[in-house]
Protein backbone atom coordinates (compact mmCIF):
# COMPACT_ATOMS: atom_id res chain seq x y z
CA UNK A 1 0.00 0.00 0.00
CA UNK A 2 1.38 3.35 -0.79
CA UNK A 3 0.48 7.10 0.78
CA UNK A 4 1.09 9.91 -2.25
CA UNK A 5 1.45 12.83 -0.92
CA UNK A 6 1.17 16.11 -3.16
CA UNK A 7 2.39 19.26 -3.04
CA UNK A 8 1.55 22.40 -4.85
CA UNK A 9 4.63 23.88 -6.42
CA UNK A 10 2.28 26.30 -8.00
CA UNK A 11 -0.21 28.96 -7.34
CA UNK A 12 -3.79 27.22 -6.55
CA UNK A 13 -4.96 29.66 -9.84
CA UNK A 14 -2.63 27.10 -11.65
CA UNK A 15 -3.84 23.66 -9.83
CA UNK A 16 -7.23 25.01 -10.27
CA UNK A 17 -7.06 25.25 -14.08
CA UNK A 18 -5.72 21.21 -14.49
CA UNK A 19 -7.96 20.74 -11.96
CA UNK A 20 -10.91 19.02 -14.11
CA UNK A 21 -8.53 16.59 -15.56
CA UNK A 22 -7.12 15.38 -12.40
CA UNK A 23 -10.42 14.70 -10.58
CA UNK A 24 -11.05 12.86 -14.20
CA UNK A 25 -7.53 11.21 -13.74
CA UNK A 26 -8.72 9.60 -10.04
CA UNK A 27 -11.71 8.60 -11.23
CA UNK A 28 -10.21 6.14 -14.18
CA UNK A 29 -7.90 4.89 -10.80
CA UNK A 30 -10.71 4.33 -8.41
CA UNK A 31 -12.51 2.62 -11.22
CA UNK A 32 -9.25 0.41 -12.01
CA UNK A 33 -9.31 -0.43 -8.03
CA UNK A 34 -5.50 1.70 -7.71
CA UNK A 35 -7.08 4.38 -5.38
CA UNK A 36 -9.17 3.78 -1.96
CA UNK A 37 -9.10 7.38 -0.70
CA UNK A 38 -8.40 10.70 -1.63
CA UNK A 39 -8.28 14.38 -0.54
CA UNK A 40 -7.05 17.86 -0.30
CA UNK A 41 -4.32 18.76 2.94
CA UNK A 42 -5.76 21.36 4.85
CA UNK A 43 -4.47 24.06 4.69
CA UNK A 44 -4.84 23.18 0.77
CA UNK A 45 -1.07 23.35 -0.31
CA UNK A 46 -1.71 19.90 -2.02
CA UNK A 47 -3.72 16.31 -1.49
CA UNK A 48 -3.07 12.65 -0.05
CA UNK A 49 -3.92 9.32 -2.16
CA UNK A 50 -4.23 5.84 -0.41
CA UNK A 51 -3.28 3.56 -3.33
CA UNK A 52 -2.77 -0.40 -3.68
CA UNK A 53 -0.50 -1.15 -6.54
CA UNK A 54 1.86 -4.14 -7.83
CA UNK A 55 4.96 -1.99 -6.96
CA UNK A 56 6.63 1.33 -6.49
CA UNK A 57 7.54 1.79 -10.01
CA UNK A 58 4.16 1.31 -10.82
CA UNK A 59 2.77 4.09 -8.41
CA UNK A 60 5.58 6.17 -9.81
CA UNK A 61 4.59 5.96 -13.23
CA UNK A 62 1.32 6.80 -11.91
CA UNK A 63 1.73 9.75 -10.45
CA UNK A 64 4.28 10.88 -13.07
CA UNK A 65 1.10 10.69 -14.93
CA UNK A 66 -1.55 12.85 -13.20
CA UNK A 67 -1.68 16.10 -15.31
CA UNK A 68 -0.95 17.28 -11.88
CA UNK A 69 2.46 16.43 -12.37
CA UNK A 70 2.61 16.77 -16.54
CA UNK A 71 1.17 20.49 -16.01
CA UNK A 72 3.88 21.12 -13.63
CA UNK A 73 2.26 22.43 -10.25
CA UNK A 74 2.71 19.47 -8.08
CA UNK A 75 5.75 17.08 -7.08
CA UNK A 76 4.86 13.25 -5.32
CA UNK A 77 6.08 12.02 -2.35
CA UNK A 78 5.57 8.10 -1.83
CA UNK A 79 5.01 6.32 1.24
CA UNK A 80 5.29 2.67 0.97
CA UNK A 81 3.85 0.91 4.30
CA UNK A 82 2.46 -2.82 4.90
CA UNK A 83 -1.27 -2.26 5.93
CA UNK A 84 -1.48 -4.88 9.11
CA UNK A 85 -4.09 -3.56 9.94
CA UNK A 86 -7.43 -2.16 8.71
CA UNK A 87 -10.90 -1.11 9.08
CA UNK A 88 -13.23 -3.89 8.79
CA UNK A 89 -14.31 -2.79 5.25
CA UNK A 90 -10.61 -2.29 4.27
CA UNK A 91 -10.08 -6.03 5.29
CA UNK A 92 -9.35 -7.35 1.45
CA UNK A 93 -6.03 -4.80 1.31
CA UNK A 94 -4.67 -6.38 4.85
CA UNK A 95 -1.20 -7.38 4.61
CA UNK A 96 0.96 -9.99 6.37
CA UNK A 97 4.81 -8.82 7.72
CA UNK A 98 7.34 -11.16 5.89
CA UNK A 99 8.59 -13.85 7.51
Amino acid sequence: MFVMELTYTAPVERVDALLADHVAWLDAQYAAGVFLASGRKNPRDGGVIIAVGESRAAIEELAASDPFTVGGVCEYRITEFLATKTAEGLAPYRQELPA
